[in-house]
């Protein structure tokens, strides 16, 4: 089983990267009412029965099925490079 890249989800309008910048990130998330770590949550279906590949599959699916829905375009992937 091949390792999945690993995707992040963010704002079109936060300057701030997720990794790097986490508190600035998640401090301009919060302020503007996007709560997107909690809405990757509800629409990721994790577990910890999982293994850490499956998991990331199931992650990046549902950051893809949440952009592909985003009638705004709020939304964008990144994508972790090594």
């Amino acid at each position: 089983m091949s390792i999945p890249k690993q995707y992040l989800l963010t704002t079109v309008d936060n300057p701030y990267h997720p990794i790097d910048q986490m508190e600035d990130w998640l401090k301009f998330d919060l302020s503007h009412g996007y709560y997107t770590n909690e809405y990757l949550a509800r629409e990721a279906h994790t577990s910890a029965y999982l293994t850490d590949v499956e998991n990331q599959r199931i992650i990046n699916a549902a950051i893809d099925d949440i952009i592909r829905l985003d009638d705004l375009g709020l939304y964008k992937r990144l994508v972790v490079e090594d």
